[in-house]
Protein backbone atom coordinates (compact mmCIF):
# COMPACT_ATOMS: atom_id res chain seq x y z
CA UNK A 1 0.00 0.00 0.00
CA UNK A 2 2.82 2.38 0.96
CA UNK A 3 4.62 1.73 -2.37
CA UNK A 4 1.43 2.47 -4.32
CA UNK A 5 0.92 5.78 -2.49
CA UNK A 6 4.56 6.74 -3.02
CA UNK A 7 4.35 5.95 -6.72
CA UNK A 8 1.16 8.01 -7.01
CA UNK A 9 2.79 10.96 -5.26
CA UNK A 10 5.79 10.80 -7.60
CA UNK A 11 3.53 10.70 -10.63
CA UNK A 12 1.62 13.78 -9.43
CA UNK A 13 4.85 15.63 -8.76
CA UNK A 14 6.15 14.77 -12.22
CA UNK A 15 2.94 16.04 -13.78
CA UNK A 16 3.36 19.43 -12.14
CA UNK A 17 0.60 18.94 -9.57
CA UNK A 18 2.97 19.93 -6.76
CA UNK A 19 4.80 22.67 -8.69
CA UNK A 20 3.48 25.38 -6.32
CA UNK A 21 5.21 23.66 -3.40
CA UNK A 22 8.65 23.67 -5.06
CA UNK A 23 10.69 26.66 -3.93
CA UNK A 24 12.29 27.23 -7.30
CA UNK A 25 9.08 26.91 -9.32
CA UNK A 26 9.10 30.63 -10.18
CA UNK A 27 12.58 30.49 -11.72
CA UNK A 28 12.86 30.91 -15.49
CA UNK A 29 15.12 27.86 -15.53
CA UNK A 30 12.37 25.84 -13.85
CA UNK A 31 9.54 27.02 -16.07
CA UNK A 32 11.66 26.63 -19.21
CA UNK A 33 12.46 23.07 -18.14
CA UNK A 34 8.79 22.33 -17.59
CA UNK A 35 7.95 23.77 -21.00
CA UNK A 36 10.54 21.51 -22.63
CA UNK A 37 9.05 18.51 -20.83
CA UNK A 38 5.58 19.35 -22.11
CA UNK A 39 6.89 19.77 -25.65
CA UNK A 40 8.52 16.34 -25.47
CA UNK A 41 5.33 14.77 -24.13
CA UNK A 42 3.37 16.27 -27.03
CA UNK A 43 5.66 14.87 -29.73
CA UNK A 44 4.06 12.64 -32.34
CA UNK A 45 6.26 10.74 -34.82
CA UNK A 46 5.89 11.71 -38.47
CA UNK A 47 5.45 8.48 -40.43
CA UNK A 48 4.64 10.02 -43.80
CA UNK A 49 6.59 8.86 -46.82
CA UNK A 50 9.31 11.45 -47.46
CA UNK A 51 9.04 13.12 -50.83
CA UNK A 52 12.32 14.98 -50.34
CA UNK A 53 15.53 14.32 -48.40
CA UNK A 54 18.08 17.04 -47.60
CA UNK A 55 21.35 15.90 -46.03
CA UNK A 56 23.38 18.75 -44.54
CA UNK A 57 27.02 17.90 -43.81
CA UNK A 58 29.27 20.45 -42.11
CA UNK A 59 32.68 19.01 -42.86
CA UNK A 60 34.57 18.75 -39.58
CA UNK A 61 31.82 20.21 -37.38
CA UNK A 62 31.51 17.77 -34.51
CA UNK A 63 30.22 18.44 -31.01
CA UNK A 64 33.07 20.77 -30.05
CA UNK A 65 33.03 22.72 -33.32
CA UNK A 66 29.25 23.02 -33.06
CA UNK A 67 29.62 24.40 -29.52
CA UNK A 68 32.22 26.92 -30.69
CA UNK A 69 29.98 28.12 -33.54
CA UNK A 70 26.91 28.30 -31.27
CA UNK A 71 28.69 30.63 -28.84
CA UNK A 72 30.19 32.79 -31.57
CA UNK A 73 26.82 33.27 -33.29
CA UNK A 74 24.99 34.03 -30.07
CA UNK A 75 27.64 36.53 -29.00
CA UNK A 76 27.51 38.29 -32.37
CA UNK A 77 23.79 38.81 -31.75
CA UNK A 78 24.46 40.44 -28.39
CA UNK A 79 23.93 37.48 -26.08
CA UNK A 80 26.19 35.46 -23.81
CA UNK A 81 26.37 32.74 -26.44
CA UNK A 82 25.91 29.51 -24.53
CA UNK A 83 22.12 29.81 -24.36
CA UNK A 84 21.82 30.56 -28.09
CA UNK A 85 19.96 27.99 -30.19
CA UNK A 86 21.12 27.31 -33.76
CA UNK A 87 18.43 26.34 -36.29
CA UNK A 88 19.40 22.66 -36.29
CA UNK A 89 19.49 22.59 -32.48
CA UNK A 90 15.75 23.26 -32.48
CA UNK A 91 15.07 20.13 -34.53
CA UNK A 92 13.09 17.55 -32.55
CA UNK A 93 15.31 14.50 -33.02
CA UNK A 94 18.93 13.94 -32.12
CA UNK A 95 21.56 11.20 -32.23
CA UNK A 96 25.29 10.84 -31.77
CA UNK A 97 27.15 9.35 -34.73
CA UNK A 98 30.25 7.12 -34.66
CA UNK A 99 32.49 8.21 -37.53
CA UNK A 100 35.34 5.67 -37.69
CA UNK A 101 36.23 4.05 -41.03
CA UNK A 102 36.69 0.31 -41.59
CA UNK A 103 40.44 0.66 -41.13
CA UNK A 104 40.77 4.01 -39.33
CA UNK A 105 39.94 5.05 -35.79
CA UNK A 106 40.23 8.70 -36.84
CA UNK A 107 38.26 9.05 -40.07
CA UNK A 108 38.72 10.65 -43.45
CA UNK A 109 35.97 12.64 -45.17
CA UNK A 110 35.71 10.37 -48.21
CA UNK A 111 34.57 7.13 -46.54
CA UNK A 112 32.49 8.99 -43.96
CA UNK A 113 30.51 10.74 -46.68
CA UNK A 114 30.41 7.45 -48.56
CA UNK A 115 28.91 5.66 -45.55
CA UNK A 116 26.04 8.16 -45.51
CA UNK A 117 25.44 7.69 -49.23
CA UNK A 118 25.63 3.87 -49.41
CA UNK A 119 24.71 2.40 -46.02
CA UNK A 120 28.07 0.68 -45.41
CA UNK A 121 31.28 1.86 -43.82
CA UNK A 122 34.26 2.20 -46.15
CA UNK A 123 38.05 2.31 -46.15
CA UNK A 124 40.23 5.38 -45.56
CA UNK A 125 40.66 7.62 -48.67
CA UNK A 126 38.22 5.59 -50.84
CA UNK A 127 34.85 6.77 -52.10
CA UNK A 128 31.90 4.39 -52.46
CA UNK A 129 33.83 1.14 -52.84
CA UNK A 130 33.28 -1.99 -50.76
CA UNK A 131 35.53 -3.28 -48.01
CA UNK A 132 37.68 -5.40 -50.34
CA UNK A 133 38.81 -2.40 -52.37
CA UNK A 134 42.36 -1.15 -51.79
CA UNK A 135 43.45 2.47 -51.64
CA UNK A 136 45.33 3.59 -54.75
CA UNK A 137 44.66 0.28 -56.53
CA UNK A 138 42.33 0.97 -59.45
CA UNK A 139 42.17 -2.76 -60.29
CA UNK A 140 39.97 -3.22 -57.19
CA UNK A 141 37.36 -0.66 -58.23
CA UNK A 142 35.10 -2.54 -60.64
CA UNK A 143 34.36 -5.48 -58.35
CA UNK A 144 33.66 -3.26 -55.36
CA UNK A 145 31.45 -0.45 -56.70
CA UNK A 146 28.51 0.27 -54.39
CA UNK A 147 24.98 1.42 -55.20
CA UNK A 148 24.46 5.07 -54.28
CA UNK A 149 21.47 6.74 -52.67
CA UNK A 150 21.46 9.17 -55.61
CA UNK A 151 21.13 6.24 -58.03
CA UNK A 152 18.20 4.83 -56.06
CA UNK A 153 16.53 8.23 -56.03
CA UNK A 154 17.01 8.61 -59.78
CA UNK A 155 15.41 5.19 -60.33
CA UNK A 156 12.49 6.38 -58.19
CA UNK A 157 12.00 9.38 -60.47
CA UNK A 158 13.44 11.93 -58.09
CA UNK A 159 15.94 14.69 -58.88
CA UNK A 160 19.38 14.90 -57.25
CA UNK A 161 21.60 17.82 -56.30
CA UNK A 162 24.96 18.54 -54.65
CA UNK A 163 25.92 21.88 -53.12
CA UNK A 164 29.25 22.65 -51.45
CA UNK A 165 31.57 25.45 -50.41
CA UNK A 166 34.50 23.19 -51.33
CA UNK A 167 35.40 21.82 -54.76
CA UNK A 168 32.61 19.78 -56.33
CA UNK A 169 35.18 17.01 -56.82
CA UNK A 170 36.17 17.04 -53.15
CA UNK A 171 35.38 14.06 -50.94
CA UNK A 172 31.98 14.94 -49.47
CA UNK A 173 30.16 16.15 -52.61
CA UNK A 174 31.88 13.44 -54.69
CA UNK A 175 30.25 10.82 -52.47
CA UNK A 176 26.91 11.75 -54.06
CA UNK A 177 27.99 10.51 -57.51
CA UNK A 178 31.54 9.05 -57.65
CA UNK A 179 33.25 5.70 -57.03
CA UNK A 180 37.04 5.69 -56.82
CA UNK A 181 40.03 4.04 -55.16
CA UNK A 182 41.58 7.42 -54.36
CA UNK A 183 39.71 10.56 -53.32
CA UNK A 184 42.56 12.64 -54.81
CA UNK A 185 41.99 11.44 -58.37
CA UNK A 186 39.98 14.57 -59.02
CA UNK A 187 41.07 15.19 -62.61
CA UNK A 188 43.23 12.19 -63.56
CA UNK A 189 43.92 8.55 -62.79
CA UNK A 190 47.34 6.83 -62.81
CA UNK A 191 48.76 5.15 -65.90
CA UNK A 192 47.44 1.64 -66.31
CA UNK A 193 44.00 2.53 -64.93
CA UNK A 194 42.32 2.49 -68.32
CA UNK A 195 38.98 1.36 -66.96
CA UNK A 196 38.85 4.06 -64.30
CA UNK A 197 37.48 7.59 -64.52
CA UNK A 198 38.63 10.63 -62.59
CA UNK A 199 36.09 12.27 -60.27
CA UNK A 200 35.39 15.31 -62.47
CA UNK A 201 34.64 13.04 -65.42
CA UNK A 202 32.32 10.95 -63.26
CA UNK A 203 30.46 14.10 -62.24
CA UNK A 204 29.82 15.22 -65.81
CA UNK A 205 28.85 11.67 -66.75
CA UNK A 206 26.35 11.65 -63.86
CA UNK A 207 24.87 14.96 -64.99
CA UNK A 208 24.65 13.81 -68.59
CA UNK A 209 22.99 10.55 -67.49
CA UNK A 210 20.47 12.40 -65.32
CA UNK A 211 21.74 11.03 -62.00
CA UNK A 212 22.85 14.50 -60.90
CA UNK A 213 20.65 17.42 -61.91
CA UNK A 214 22.27 20.42 -60.22
CA UNK A 215 25.79 20.87 -58.82
CA UNK A 216 27.00 24.12 -57.26
CA UNK A 217 30.39 24.82 -55.68
CA UNK A 218 34.03 25.36 -56.61
CA UNK A 219 36.74 23.50 -58.50
CA UNK A 220 36.61 24.64 -62.15
CA UNK A 221 40.32 23.92 -62.73
CA UNK A 222 39.69 20.18 -62.69
CA UNK A 223 37.28 20.46 -65.61
CA UNK A 224 39.56 22.44 -67.95
CA UNK A 225 42.82 21.37 -69.72
CA UNK A 226 46.22 22.49 -68.48
CA UNK A 227 47.12 25.86 -69.97
CA UNK A 228 43.51 26.67 -70.87
CA UNK A 229 41.82 29.57 -69.10
CA UNK A 230 38.98 28.66 -66.77
CA UNK A 231 35.73 30.66 -66.69
CA UNK A 232 37.07 32.20 -63.47
CA UNK A 233 40.24 33.54 -65.10
CA UNK A 234 42.66 30.92 -63.80
CA UNK A 235 44.36 28.01 -65.52
CA UNK A 236 43.04 24.51 -66.04
CA UNK A 237 44.61 21.50 -64.34
CA UNK A 238 43.50 18.51 -66.43
CA UNK A 239 46.43 16.62 -68.02
CA UNK A 240 44.27 14.81 -70.60
CA UNK A 241 43.38 17.93 -72.62
CA UNK A 242 39.64 17.37 -72.20
CA UNK A 243 37.42 20.39 -71.54
CA UNK A 244 34.59 18.96 -69.46
CA UNK A 245 32.84 22.31 -69.13
CA UNK A 246 32.47 22.54 -72.90
CA UNK A 247 31.32 18.92 -72.99
CA UNK A 248 28.70 19.72 -70.37
CA UNK A 249 27.43 22.72 -72.31
CA UNK A 250 27.26 20.66 -75.50
CA UNK A 251 25.13 18.12 -73.60
CA UNK A 252 22.62 20.82 -72.68
CA UNK A 253 23.87 21.51 -69.16
CA UNK A 254 23.71 25.18 -68.18
CA UNK A 255 26.88 26.70 -66.71
CA UNK A 256 27.43 29.63 -64.33
CA UNK A 257 30.72 31.02 -63.00
CA UNK A 258 29.29 33.68 -60.66
CA UNK A 259 26.15 34.81 -58.84
CA UNK A 260 24.85 36.96 -61.71
CA UNK A 261 25.15 34.13 -64.22
CA UNK A 262 23.50 31.70 -61.81
CA UNK A 263 20.56 34.03 -61.28
CA UNK A 264 20.12 34.36 -65.04
CA UNK A 265 19.87 30.62 -65.77
CA UNK A 266 16.57 29.06 -66.71
CA UNK A 267 14.98 26.34 -64.58
CA UNK A 268 14.42 24.05 -67.57
CA UNK A 269 17.78 22.27 -67.87
CA UNK A 270 20.47 20.82 -65.57
CA UNK A 271 22.69 23.39 -63.83
CA UNK A 272 26.43 23.35 -63.12
CA UNK A 273 27.89 26.30 -61.24
CA UNK A 274 31.52 26.75 -60.15
CA UNK A 275 32.58 30.12 -58.74
CA UNK A 276 36.27 29.42 -58.20
CA UNK A 277 39.10 27.36 -59.63
CA UNK A 278 39.61 25.50 -56.35
CA UNK A 279 37.50 25.69 -53.18
CA UNK A 280 34.88 28.42 -52.88
CA UNK A 281 35.89 31.34 -50.67
CA UNK A 282 35.65 31.32 -46.91
CA UNK A 283 32.50 33.20 -45.94
CA UNK A 284 34.66 35.88 -44.26
CA UNK A 285 36.43 36.52 -47.58
CA UNK A 286 33.62 35.86 -50.07
CA UNK A 287 33.22 38.52 -52.79
CA UNK A 288 29.75 39.71 -53.75
CA UNK A 289 30.09 38.03 -57.14
CA UNK A 290 30.25 34.61 -55.45
CA UNK A 291 27.03 33.00 -54.17
CA UNK A 292 27.00 32.13 -50.48
CA UNK A 293 26.18 28.64 -49.30
CA UNK A 294 22.68 29.89 -48.46
CA UNK A 295 22.32 31.39 -51.96
CA UNK A 296 23.27 28.05 -53.53
CA UNK A 297 20.91 26.21 -51.17
CA UNK A 298 18.01 28.40 -52.28
CA UNK A 299 18.77 27.91 -55.98
CA UNK A 300 19.12 24.14 -55.60
CA UNK A 301 15.87 23.71 -53.67
CA UNK A 302 13.91 25.93 -56.04
CA UNK A 303 15.27 24.00 -59.02
CA UNK A 304 14.80 20.51 -57.56
CA UNK A 305 11.33 21.28 -56.20
CA UNK A 306 10.01 21.41 -59.75
CA UNK A 307 10.05 17.61 -59.78
CA UNK A 308 6.66 16.46 -58.48
CA UNK A 309 8.27 13.16 -57.41
CA UNK A 310 10.66 14.96 -55.07
CA UNK A 311 14.43 15.16 -54.68
CA UNK A 312 17.60 14.27 -52.78
CA UNK A 313 19.99 17.12 -52.01
CA UNK A 314 23.31 16.98 -50.16
CA UNK A 315 24.63 20.35 -48.92
CA UNK A 316 28.17 20.60 -47.55
CA UNK A 317 29.83 23.39 -45.56
CA UNK A 318 33.27 22.24 -46.61
CA UNK A 319 35.38 25.11 -45.37
CA UNK A 320 34.62 24.67 -41.67
CA UNK A 321 37.00 21.74 -42.06
CA UNK A 322 39.63 23.74 -43.91
CA UNK A 323 39.72 26.54 -41.34
CA UNK A 324 40.13 24.00 -38.55
CA UNK A 325 42.95 22.29 -40.45
CA UNK A 326 44.63 25.69 -40.71
CA UNK A 327 44.23 26.31 -36.96
CA UNK A 328 42.12 29.38 -37.78
CA UNK A 329 39.10 29.01 -35.52
CA UNK A 330 37.60 32.41 -36.44
CA UNK A 331 36.98 31.46 -40.06
CA UNK A 332 35.55 28.10 -38.96
CA UNK A 333 33.06 29.97 -36.76
CA UNK A 334 32.00 32.31 -39.55
CA UNK A 335 31.54 29.47 -42.05
CA UNK A 336 29.59 27.56 -39.40
CA UNK A 337 27.21 30.50 -39.07
CA UNK A 338 26.63 30.45 -42.85
CA UNK A 339 25.94 26.73 -42.63
CA UNK A 340 23.25 27.46 -40.03
CA UNK A 341 21.78 30.15 -42.28
CA UNK A 342 21.52 27.62 -45.11
CA UNK A 343 19.76 25.16 -42.77
CA UNK A 344 17.24 27.80 -41.67
CA UNK A 345 16.55 28.68 -45.31
CA UNK A 346 16.06 25.06 -46.36
CA UNK A 347 13.67 24.57 -43.44
CA UNK A 348 11.72 27.64 -44.53
CA UNK A 349 11.51 26.54 -48.18
CA UNK A 350 10.27 23.00 -47.43
CA UNK A 351 7.44 21.32 -45.55
CA UNK A 352 8.07 19.12 -42.50
CA UNK A 353 5.23 16.89 -43.62
CA UNK A 354 7.09 15.60 -46.68
CA UNK A 355 10.74 16.63 -46.30
CA UNK A 356 13.30 14.83 -44.15
CA UNK A 357 16.10 17.22 -43.17
CA UNK A 358 19.23 15.78 -41.56
CA UNK A 359 22.05 17.94 -40.21
CA UNK A 360 25.29 16.24 -39.25
CA UNK A 361 29.06 16.16 -39.85
CA UNK A 362 31.48 13.68 -41.32
CA UNK A 363 33.96 13.96 -38.44
CA UNK A 364 35.30 16.23 -35.69
CA UNK A 365 38.63 18.04 -35.29
CA UNK A 366 41.20 18.03 -32.49
CA UNK A 367 39.78 21.20 -30.93
CA UNK A 368 40.28 22.01 -27.25
CA UNK A 369 37.97 24.31 -25.26
CA UNK A 370 40.15 25.72 -22.47
CA UNK A 371 39.78 26.82 -18.89
CA UNK A 372 37.19 27.88 -16.35
CA UNK A 373 35.83 30.84 -18.31
CA UNK A 374 33.01 33.07 -17.06
CA UNK A 375 29.82 33.36 -19.10
CA UNK A 376 29.99 35.73 -22.03
CA UNK A 377 33.71 35.21 -22.51
CA UNK A 378 34.21 35.85 -26.25
CA UNK A 379 34.66 32.40 -27.77
CA UNK A 380 37.07 33.89 -30.32
CA UNK A 381 39.23 35.53 -27.63
CA UNK A 382 41.05 34.85 -24.37
CA UNK A 383 39.47 33.18 -21.34
CA UNK A 384 38.07 35.58 -18.71
CA UNK A 385 37.51 34.51 -15.13
CA UNK A 386 34.21 33.63 -13.46
CA UNK A 387 32.75 36.60 -11.54
CA UNK A 388 31.60 36.31 -7.94
CA UNK A 389 28.43 38.34 -8.63
CA UNK A 390 26.10 38.60 -11.59
CA UNK A 391 26.25 36.20 -14.52
CA UNK A 392 28.93 37.64 -16.84
CA UNK A 393 32.67 37.09 -16.63
CA UNK A 394 34.88 39.25 -14.42
CA UNK A 395 36.87 40.85 -17.23
CA UNK A 396 40.07 39.48 -15.73
CA UNK A 397 42.04 37.01 -17.89
CA UNK A 398 42.58 33.52 -16.54
CA UNK A 399 46.31 32.83 -16.51
CA UNK A 400 48.17 29.61 -17.01
CA UNK A 401 50.86 28.45 -14.57
CA UNK A 402 53.30 30.38 -16.78
CA UNK A 403 51.51 33.63 -15.91
CA UNK A 404 50.17 34.17 -19.44
CA UNK A 405 46.57 34.30 -20.72
CA UNK A 406 45.26 31.76 -23.18
CA UNK A 407 42.49 31.58 -25.76
CA UNK A 408 39.23 29.72 -25.14
CA UNK A 409 39.82 27.71 -28.31
CA UNK A 410 43.05 25.92 -29.10
CA UNK A 411 44.07 22.80 -31.01
CA UNK A 412 45.90 19.70 -29.86
CA UNK A 413 48.10 19.85 -32.97
CA UNK A 414 48.72 22.11 -35.95
CA UNK A 415 50.68 24.98 -37.45
CA UNK A 416 50.17 27.09 -34.32
CA UNK A 417 52.28 24.78 -32.18
CA UNK A 418 54.07 26.47 -29.29
CA UNK A 419 57.00 24.19 -30.12
CA UNK A 420 59.25 25.47 -32.88
CA UNK A 421 61.93 23.71 -34.87
CA UNK A 422 65.48 24.29 -33.60
CA UNK A 423 68.71 24.38 -35.59
CA UNK A 424 69.41 20.73 -34.78
CA UNK A 425 66.00 19.68 -36.09
CA UNK A 426 64.46 19.15 -32.65
CA UNK A 427 61.35 20.96 -31.42
CA UNK A 428 61.23 23.08 -28.27
CA UNK A 429 59.82 26.27 -26.77
CA UNK A 430 62.95 27.86 -25.28
CA UNK A 431 61.18 31.14 -24.49
CA UNK A 432 58.03 29.43 -23.25
CA UNK A 433 54.52 29.82 -24.58
CA UNK A 434 53.91 32.98 -26.65
CA UNK A 435 51.87 35.70 -24.98
CA UNK A 436 48.58 36.72 -26.63
CA UNK A 437 46.35 39.77 -26.25
CA UNK A 438 42.60 39.94 -26.76
CA UNK A 439 43.10 42.05 -29.88
CA UNK A 440 45.47 39.51 -31.37
CA UNK A 441 43.26 36.56 -30.48
CA UNK A 442 40.17 38.08 -32.09
CA UNK A 443 41.89 38.96 -35.35
CA UNK A 444 40.40 37.14 -38.35
CA UNK A 445 43.79 35.68 -39.29
CA UNK A 446 44.83 34.57 -35.80
CA UNK A 447 46.18 31.01 -35.66
CA UNK A 448 45.27 29.33 -32.37
CA UNK A 449 48.02 27.98 -30.16
CA UNK A 450 48.52 24.23 -30.48
CA UNK A 451 50.69 21.65 -28.75
CA UNK A 452 52.03 19.14 -31.26
CA UNK A 453 53.67 20.67 -34.37
CA UNK A 454 52.00 19.62 -37.64
CA UNK A 455 51.67 21.13 -41.10
CA UNK A 456 47.89 20.66 -40.88
CA UNK A 457 45.73 20.08 -37.80
CA UNK A 458 44.18 16.62 -37.76
CA UNK A 459 40.71 15.19 -37.59
CA UNK A 460 39.40 13.60 -34.39
CA UNK A 461 37.56 10.32 -33.98
CA UNK A 462 35.06 11.82 -31.51
CA UNK A 463 31.34 11.30 -32.21
CA UNK A 464 29.45 13.99 -34.12
CA UNK A 465 25.88 15.18 -33.53
CA UNK A 466 22.97 14.56 -35.86
CA UNK A 467 19.82 16.70 -35.80
CA UNK A 468 16.75 15.73 -37.81
CA UNK A 469 13.15 16.67 -38.55
CA UNK A 470 10.47 15.49 -40.95
CA UNK A 471 9.25 12.01 -41.94
CA UNK A 472 10.80 9.18 -39.91
CA UNK A 473 13.33 11.50 -38.28
CA UNK A 474 12.41 9.91 -34.92
CA UNK A 475 14.40 6.86 -36.04
CA UNK A 476 17.54 8.85 -35.29
CA UNK A 477 18.02 8.12 -31.61
CA UNK A 478 20.84 7.18 -29.27
CA UNK A 479 24.36 6.50 -30.54
CA UNK A 480 24.44 5.15 -34.09
CA UNK A 481 26.92 4.05 -36.71
CA UNK A 482 27.36 6.57 -39.51
CA UNK A 483 26.11 4.21 -42.21
CA UNK A 484 22.70 4.05 -40.47
CA UNK A 485 21.96 7.51 -41.90
CA UNK A 486 21.53 5.97 -45.35
CA UNK A 487 19.12 3.36 -44.03
CA UNK A 488 16.85 5.93 -42.38
CA UNK A 489 16.85 8.07 -45.54
CA UNK A 490 16.03 5.06 -47.70
CA UNK A 491 13.25 3.90 -45.34
CA UNK A 492 11.78 7.41 -45.25
CA UNK A 493 11.38 7.59 -49.05
CA UNK A 494 10.05 4.02 -49.44
CA UNK A 495 7.82 3.60 -46.36
CA UNK A 496 4.22 2.63 -47.03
Amino acid sequence: MYKMLAASALAMAASGAFAQEIAQSGSDWFTDGQARLEAELAKQPNTNRAKNVILFVADGQGVTSNYMIRLWTGQQEGGLGDDYVQPQEAFPNLALVKTYNINAQTPDSAPTAGAMNTGVKQRFNLINLGENAIHDDCSTEAANELTLFSELMTEAGKSVGAVTSARLTHATPAAVYAKTANRNWEDSVPEGCDGSRDIATQMIDAMTAGTLDIALGGGARYFVPEGTETPNGGKGHRPDGVNLIEQAKAAGIQYASNREELDALSMDAPILGMWTDSHASYEADRPESEPSLADSTRKAIEYLSQNENGFYLEIEAGRVDHANHAGNAKRAMIDGKMFADAIALADELTDDEDTLIIVTADHEHSIVINGYCGRGTPIDGICFDVAQEGIEHSGEPVLGADGKPYTVVSYANGVGSVLTEQEDGSFAAPEGRPDVSQEEAQDLDYIQQALIPASSESHSGVDVPLYAKGPWSHLFDGTIEQNVIFHVMNHAVTAE
